[in-house]
Order: structure tokens, then C-alpha cells, then sequence
């Protein structure tokens, strides 16, 4: 096959697929490097793009990395959606299960997602603080109509600050876990659900 019949069989990205593709690269450069040491012509060299067509769907860098860290952040609500009728506990080994296996498949877009908390940036760190607060609220609504779990959280005067830390501890873990722990991930969700459990049930 020629060079110009390869070309004219290769398939053309649509504006979706290929704004998917740039942020599926700035979640990896964003997540190895600070905001500062990112180049936006290291992301067209790798998207195999021009610098010209990712200025036109992301106008500036500071665009571009608040795209990634929005993304992201839907990402993450969307995995610990709650879900109606089940029971709390089972929703919180399910919905860490589901949870650690995106941070382990995503690892780059996670490391990215929770490095613009460090971000100078105000309206990136307003992204960031506004997905864990929809965590935050998940979490407490899943709580308060649990029948076994409710009773318990509703008598905790600081259960709000309570689920905001372990939202920070989770975090924490994995990201440690990324690092290169020993632990397997069936460790680090028994793990984190007993820090939340251990709050409700002592």
C-alpha cells in the first residue's frame, strides 16, 4: 500500500475523539510534571497535532490543564455516584473496588486531578474543591438514608469534617499505592473502608 493510500485510509478524529485525545495527553504530562515545566508544544508533538489546532479548542494552557482537571473530576464523581436502595456498606466496598481500579488505570489523570489542589491557579483549585465537595455530599447523603449506618452517622456531631478527611486519607493512600506499595488493592480498599466504618461503628 502507498504512503497516499494509507494516508486516505486512515480515519480522521472527530472534534470529540480528538479533544478526548489531547486531554488524555495533558492528564499524563500534568500528572509527571508541575503546571510550569508543561510545554503545550509537547502536548501537540505527542497528540501528533499542531500547536494552531490545540489553541483552537483550548485557547490558552491555563485552559487546557483546567479541561484536564474538569475532566477528571467527572470522571471521579461519576465512579462514587451513589446508588439508590443499596445498602451503605455494600455501596462503599463496591464503590471502592470500582474506585481503585480507575485510580489504577487512570493513574496519570488521578495524579493530575488531585496535583491542582497545589496549583497557584484560583479558578483550577475552585474545579478541584468543588468535585470533592460533590464527593463530600455524596458520601452523606448515602449515609443518611442508610437504615443501619444513618442512626449512627446522624449522632455525629462532626461527621462532615469526619468524611472530608477520610476523602483526604483516601487520597493519600493512593496515592502512596501508586508510588509503588506492596499492598494489593483488595488491601487498600479493606483499608480505607475500615477508616470510614471505624468513624460510624467504633
Amino acid at each position: 500500500m502507498s504512503a497516499n493510500q494509507g494516508a486516505r485510509t486512515r480515519r480522521r478524529l472527530s472534534t470529540e475523539e480528538r479533544r478526548e485525545q489531547l486531554l488524555s495527553v495533558g492528564a499524563r504530562l500534568f500528572s509527571e510534571s508541575p503546571y510550569d515545566d508543561v510545554w503545550i508544544e509537547q502536548v501537540a508533538e505527542i497528540a501528533g497535532v499542531s500547536r494552531g489546532l490545540l489553541y483552537h479548542y483550548f485557547p490558552t494552557k491555563r485552559d487546557f490543564f483546567l479541561a484536564v482537571v474538569e475532566r477528571e473530576s467527572e470522571r471521579m464523581l461519576r465512579m462514587t455516584a451513589a446508588v439508590p436502595g443499596v445498602p451503605a456498606r455494600d455501596q462503599l466496598t463496591a464503590g471502592l473496588d470500582t474506585f481503585l481500579e480507575y485510580v489504577e488505570t487512570h493513574a496519570h489523570g488521578f495524579r493530575a486531578f488531585h496535583r491542582a489542589d497545589a496549583a497557584g491557579d484560583q479558578a483550577v483549585r475552585r474545579v478541584y474543591q468543588r468535585a470533592l465537595g460533590a464527593q463530600e455530599r455524596q458520601i452523606l447523603a448515602a449515609l443518611a438514608q442508610d437504615p443501619e449506618l444513618g442512626p449512627a452517622a446522624r449522632r455525629l456531631p462532626d461527621l462532615k469534617l469526619a468524611v472530608r478527611g477520610w476523602l483526604a486519607f483516601t487520597t493519600a493512600v493512593c496515592l502512596e499505592w501508586l508510588r509503588g506499595s506492596d499492598l494489593t488493592r483488595e488491601q487498600v480498599r479493606d483499608l480505607c473502608s475500615r477508616a470510614l466504618l471505624g468513624v460510624l461503628v467504633p
